[in-house]
């Protein structure tokens, strides 16, 4: 078996391969990783056959989606999942065969409605539902403390204490552990009585997850982060930097337009000199007034950069090809020390 645990922060993800076909499967992509995964499973010459999420995620993002469309794999999931873009459904005691790999299904709600674990020979993928020295919260959407009392006390926790424990989350940074290490030192599991479990669970206080909104929305519906919209609208956009911008506004000359899509007052206050504003949302409706010849060079910018990138890739969609964004925005202009202009 060829195994290979990816951490990103807190979060972990894994590429397990059958050795002897080349076989393999991800468990648990994070979307900032693609390009890292598909570097693993290159050097080790694996294909990948299927890409798993555990459960819906609360606190990143999810790369399955990603990583189906572009390896044309399918996405699997509990047959409860909410996502729309669900290839396979598996339902519990489920086998996934990875080559000469059997990957079996086990439902186990509780942190949420579609957790499931994976059990793979002398290893269990755990997903939220047990953690190293804790267990995944019951407090976030199709959370329910009793479901997951009876998945850990009635479930998993009556397999081979041998089996190795790696979870889709490693905040004590190391990575695995065992079923025995866990009986015998989590916190959690300490509390074998159904109601003292659920009354310890529903008195966590724990924080919000940071992405909690948006990484529920994007993993349930398929939809994309804005750090994947400005990362996909990067990638297709040449770039001005700064010092470029500042020599080029000098020599006076007038094949450059710098069009600033930051609303007025922002404008107003202070600009680049020679700026024409335009803000962001009124871009598509009143391009072909304020920029009627598409043979010039335009440079985009605004506050933070962000906004800018996403306005020259429209402009380049509708035809003004020499469009470039500023690498950088206002702040990083002002913070270089670079002239100002204000209007009244």
């Amino acid at each position: 078996m060829i195994f290979e645990q990816v951490a990103t922060g807190g979060c972990q993800s894994y590429l397990v391969g059958c050795s002897d076909t080349c076989s393999a499967v991800l468990i648990d992509p994070e979307i900032s990783q693609v390009d890292r995964y598909l570097a693993i499973a290159a050097r080790d010459g694996l294909r990948i056959h299927y890409v798993i999420d555990t459960h819906t995620h609360a606190d990143h993002f999810s790369a399955t989606q990603a990583l189906a469309k572009r390896l044309e794999v399918p996405v699997v999931m509990h047959r409860d999942s909410p996502a729309p873009f669900v290839d396979l459904r598996l339902q519990d005691a489920d086998l996934l065969r990875v080559g000469n790999l059997r990957l079996q299904a086990r439902h186990t709600p509780g942190h949420t409605r579609d957790s499931m674990c994976l059990l793979l020979n002398d290893r269990i993928f755990t997903g939220d539902t047990l953690l190293i020295g804790g267990t995944g919260r019951t407090d976030l959407p199709s959370g329910d403390a009793g479901a997951l009392y009876d998945s850990l006390f009635i479930g998993i926790l009556k397999l081979d204490p041998a089996l190795r424990v790696f979870p889709a989350h490693d905040y004590k940074q190391r990575g695995s552990s065992t079923l025995a290490e866990e009986l015998a030192t989590n916190p959690r599991l300490q509390n074998t009585d159904r109601e003292g479990f659920i009354a310890m669970m529903e008195h966590l206080d724990l924080g919000a997850p940071t992405h909690l909104t948006e990484a529920l929305r994007i993993n349930m519906s398929g939809g994309k982060s804005v750090a994947q919209l400005l990362g996909e609208a990067a990638a297709k956009t040449p770039f001005v930097s700064l010092v470029d911008l500042k020599a080029r506004i000098g020599d006076g000359s007038d094949d450059l337009i710098v069009l600033d899509v930051r609303e007025r007052e922002a404008f107003d206050a202070g600009h680049v000199p020679g700026a024409f504003n335009l803000p962001r949302g009124q871009l598509e409706l009143r391009v072909n007034d304020v920029l009627p010849d598409p043979t010039r060079r335009i440079v985009t910018l605004c506050q933070f950069g962000k906004i800018s990138t996403l306005a020259a890739v429209s402009l380049r969609e509708l035809g003004f090809l020499r469009t470039s964004a500023l690498d950088g925005g206002m702040v990083a202009w002002q913070e270089a020390g670079y002239p100002l202009e204000k209007t009244g």
